[in-house]
């Protein structure tokens, strides 16, 4: 349960200053695309704190938390992704092309992180021995 608090915190902190920026924006500029594009953002980035808890959970493998963030964000990111209007979705072919631009940014995002952390880790290591 505690990791479900923490999830949470992670996710309403962005999800609310989001909201609140698009409110703000609403107020003095009306109604707009970018007040409707902040609270998607805003939703994606509440998924995104939830269900960074996934990597916390030590009883489960890596390959376990990866495969099981991948399809949280699949179900949560995904569909808000196209709900959004970010990306034009007239066709099987759009959603798509869409669905691989969701999967090359994860890629990305991923490896990017996951080199990070472990050159972070090995500079960690190195000064703990000396």
């Amino acid at each position: 349960m505690n990791l479900l608090k923490k999830g949470l915190i992670r996710g309403l902190i962005p999800f609310i200053l989001f909201t609140v920026t698009s409110l703000i924006w609403m107020q003095f500029e009306g109604a707009s695309t970018i007040s409707k594009s902040l609270l998607f953002y805003g939703l994606i980035a509440f998924f995104l704190g939830l269900a960074s808890i996934i990597y916390e959970v030590e009883r489960w493998r890596f390959i376990h938390q990866i495969l099981v963030h991948y399809l949280v964000m699949l179900v949560t990111v995904f569909p808000t992704l196209l709900l959004s209007g970010a990306y034009p979705v007239d066709s099987i072919r759009d959603i798509a092309r869409v669905y691989f631009l969701f999967n090359q940014m994860g890629l990305i995002l991923f490896f990017s992180t996951y080199f990070l952390f472990k050159w972070r880790n090995r500079a960690y290591m190195r000064e703990q021995n000396e």
